[in-house]
């Protein structure tokens, strides 16, 4: 690998740290991290509901709804979650990836394919530039999924108290 540190960055454009962001940003499923309480709570429940699709069906073979009620609902609502999990895991994924790119002092490229990747240093005030992005725009959101899965995991927490219970 070859390090460069000219002033011009020879990184692509649609490898710039930066350009990822905002790709990211106006991306319609990464975009719902930066939604709005309500909107952002709308979306993870559509997720949740769709997951019923499956996760409803292997409940009723376990625990039919006339005999079963309440297993039928926590085991469905359980493994509804799962979906629930893999979208947020999804999102957590994209979001790291691109915080880590914009807080590395150096950005490794390729500039036509696999076989000659490339690493370009970071000038200071770029560097600072995507710092103050990761502290201000990405970590908040991160964040924010951090407390989501907080809360997934508190729900499976419930759940497995109240089954425990019955």
């Amino acid at each position: 690998m070859k390090n460069t540190s000219t002033a011009p960055c020879p990184v692509p454009n649609e490898q710039q740290p930066v350009n990822e962001y905002e790709q990211l940003k106006d991306a319609f499923f990464f975009s719902w991290t930066t939604l709005g309480q309500v909107g952002y709570l709308r979306k993870l429940v559509w997720v949740w509901a769709w997951s019923w699709i499956v996760a409803g069906p292997i409940a009723a073979a376990s625990f039919p709804l006339e005999k079963y009620p309440l297993r039928f609902g926590l085991l469905g609502g359980g493994g509804a979650l799962i979906g629930l999990i893999l979208v947020l895991s999804r999102l957590y994924l994209g979001w790291s990836y691109v915080r880590d790119r914009l807080r590395g002092e150096r950005v490794f490229y390729e500039e036509s394919g696999w076989y000659d990747g490339q690493t370009w240093q970071k000038p200071p005030q770029i560097l600072a530039r995507d710092r103050l992005i990761v502290a201000y725009e990405i970590q908040p959101q991160l964040d924010r999924l951090k407390q989501t899965f907080a809360v997934v995991a508190l729900l499976i927490g419930v759940g497995c108290l109240l089954w425990l219970i019955l």
